[in-house]
């Protein structure tokens, strides 16, 4: 049988999402939990592959077990036996070719800044006192959704076959002394959001024009676009799946099957 977990996580204190032989992820973190409990070892794919210190309000994994248990009681151990940190929602059936990761349409990101000093967020959003033009970053961020090839803001040698994204929102919302970056899409490549954001803010303190924003994208070179903002102010929002037309992933009883 196959299974989802929907859960979340706070990442400061993780090597990011992915196994690490010498270094502590999430990834391997659950499946120890989830082993002990069910007496069987278990072994999750994530939706994502979130990097060192990012943070997932909403991350989903699947298993594989033929141990029979009880949803809602694995979901009460996990939490008691978790770390403070990682923290489980719901676990569910699926039907047997249900993918966490390849199955997963739409994802969304969030990038958080303060602009006054908080003591409170210092681990949870990125501190940038410097006088950023919103405006300005808006009208660059919607440049994003006209072009498909991201190859300037993706980590370089990295062993990816396309730098294609289909991008589908990417907007700057103030409140008060907080800005916050949403940005969807299909898929993203490594470092690719903190590169864009470290991009808009040279648009908003005026390094870089809203044309020469264009131009960085256009170069293909990571070389011409900004610098990487810090990973503790990213945060994995949603993942959005095409199973239903509510998009929850389907249990076995009420699967169809979705190839075109």
């Amino acid at each position: 049988m196959r299974y989802f977990i929907k859960l979340a996580y706070n990442g400061t204190h993780y090597h990011g999402w992915q196994y690490q032989p010498n270094a502590a992820s999430v990834q391997e973190t659950l499946n120890k939990a989830l082993s002990v409990i069910l007496n069987t070892e278990i072994d999750v794919m994530g939706a994502g592959r979130t990097d060192t210190g990012v943070h997932a309000r909403e991350m989903f994994a699947h298993f594989d077990t033929e141990k029979a248990f009880d949803p809602e009681n694995l979901v009460h151990k996990a939490n008691s036996f978790l770390p403070k940190d990682i923290v489980l929602y719901d676990v569910f059936a699926v039907h047997d070719d249900a993918h966490a990761r390849f199955d997963a349409k739409k994802r969304t990101y969030e990038y958080h800044i303060h602009t006054f000093k908080n003591v409170f967020l210092q681990d949870l959003s990125w501190h940038c006192p410097q006088k950023l033009d919103v405006s300005k970053m808006n009208e660059a961020a919607k440049l994003l959704l006209s072009h498909t090839d991201f190859e300037c803001f993706s980590k370089v040698h990295t062993d990816v076959n396309t730098f294609n994204c289909n991008i589908t929102e990417a907007f700057w919302k103030q409140e008060n002394d907080k800005l916050i970056f949403t940005i969807a899409a299909d898929r993203f490549l490594r470092n690719m959001v903190r590169a864009i954001v470290g991009t808009l803010i040279n648009v908003g303190i005026g390094k870089l024009s809203v044309e020469d924003f264009n131009a960085v994208i256009e170069s293909k070179k990571r070389s011409e676009a900004g610098f990487s903002v810090p990973a503790h102010g990213l945060y994995l929002t949603e993942i959005k799946y095409d199973y239903s037309n509510n998009n929850a992933v389907l249990k076995p009883e009420t699967a169809v099957n979705t190839e075109s």
